[in-house]
Order: structure tokens, then C-alpha cells, then sequence
């Protein structure tokens, strides 16, 4: 939950600096490139390495938080969103055909052990809940209330952005967790199916720590 949390500071910290700074898109713009830096570099020294995630995030960011701000136009920020999901939604449904197991069981196979239909289906799970968020987005940025100001249209993207993306993939992610637990072992419940997948992740960190010790000596 921490690092869902940590992960969407970037988002947290765009929201705040639009609201602090009376609606202003391109403050909020510059805040939201320096806190994906600054994530990004705080990752790099504690692992020595940035996740692919955070490193499409930087890019893209970077890309069209670079244009928004040249051409002073909020499309490009607004087209952001999606484009993220997208990429997300696609390396996942590539990493369906690529290898032995998709990106969901390479995350998560080492904590629970699930049926391969399983692995599937959740992997295409996540392709449509990022499709579906990047269409959502379009919508939400582009179609929403046509008949209200271009300043009303974007406060409600700015929100929908933080409440209704933030609000989506927690409930997503909560929705997996109980359909993880349907199809494991069924003395497990979803405490366990939980503290399973925390296990893994501060395995991960700590293979990652001791991997940096070694280098350093």
C-alpha cells in the first residue's frame, strides 16, 4: 500500500500545486515533472536501477509535460494520462506472447501459486483495466460537458485525475486480490493472499539490497 501510495506522489503533488495555485495547469505542470525526477532519482540511489514503470513515467512526463509548457496548450498534459495507460496496457499484452510467463506472474508467481489459466486472465485483466482507463481519460479530458467552460472542463479533469484514477486502480487492485483468493489453495484467505504478496515484495528489496552491497564491496 506504501508504494501504490508513494508511486502516485507525482499525481498527489500535480493535484495540490493546480488547487494551491488558483487552477493554473502549467504550475501544475512544472510540479509534477520536478516530483517525477525527483522520484525517480530518490529510486535510483536506494536500488541502483529505475523500474520500466518508472522509467516510461519519466519519459513520458518529460515528452508531453515538455510540450504542454512550450506550446502552452493543456492537450498535451491532458493526453498524457492515456498514453501512460496504454504503453502499460500494451507491454502487458506483449509480455503475454513473449516468454514462458506474462509480467502479472513474474510480479507475483514467486508468492502465490495459481492455475496458468489464472496468470492469463489476470494479465488480461490489467490490458483492458489500462485500456479502458486511457479511453476513460479521452473522455473525461476531451467529451465531458461540452457545454461548460474550457476552465470548468479542465478543474474536472484535474479532479477526475486524482479521485477518479487514484479511486479506479485501488478498487481494481482490491477486486484482484479477492479473485487471487477464489482460485489459490482454499485454506488461504485474503489476509494471507495479502501477506504473501508483501513477503515477495520485501524479498524483491531485499535481493535488490544485498545485490548492491555486493557491487559496492
Amino acid at each position: 500500500m506504501l508504494k501504490f501510495i508513494y508511486d502516485f506522489l507525482p499525481i498527489i503533488i500535480f493535484f495540490g500545486t493546480y488547487k494551491f495555485t488558483d487552477n493554473d495547469i502549467y504550475a501544475a505542470t512544472i510540479a509534477a515533472i520536478i516530483a517525477t525526477i525527483l522520484h525517480s532519482t530518490i529510486q535510483w540511489f536506494m536500488h541502483k536501477k529505475l523500474e520500466n514503470q518508472h522509467i516510461i513515467n519519466l519519459v513520458v512526463i518529460l515528452f508531453f509535460g515538455g510540450l504542454t509548457l512550450f506550446f502552452q496548450d493543456d492537450t498535451f498534459i491532458k493526453w498524457k494520462v492515456t498514453v501512460i495507460n496504454w504503453i502499460f496496457g500494451l507491454t502487458l499484452l506483449g509480455s503475454q506472447f513473449i516468454g514462458k510467463k506474462n509480467i502479472i506472474q513474474r510480479q507475483l508467481g514467486e508468492a502465490i501459486q495459481l492455475p496458468a489459466p489464472i496468470w492469463i486472465r489476470l494479465n488480461m485483466m490489467w490490458v483492458a483495466f489500462f485500456i479502458f482507463c486511457g479511453l476513460l481519460n479521452l473522455y473525461v479530458a476531451f467529451l465531458y460537458a461540452p457545454e461548460l467552460s474550457a476552465e470548468a472542463r479542465q478543474a474536472i479533469w484535474v479532479d477526475f485525475k486524482m479521485y477518479g484514477m487514484l479511486g479506479l486502480t485501488f478498487a481494481f487492485m482490491i477486486l484482484q486480490i479477492f479473485y487471487i483468493q477464489r482460485h489459490i489453495l482454499p485454506e488461504e484467505s485474503v489476509e494471507e493472499v495479502i501477506e504473501d504478496i508483501v513477503k515477495q515484495e520485501l524479498k524483491d528489496e531485499l535481493k535488490e539490497d544485498s545485490q548492491e552491497k555486493k557491487e559496492t564491496t
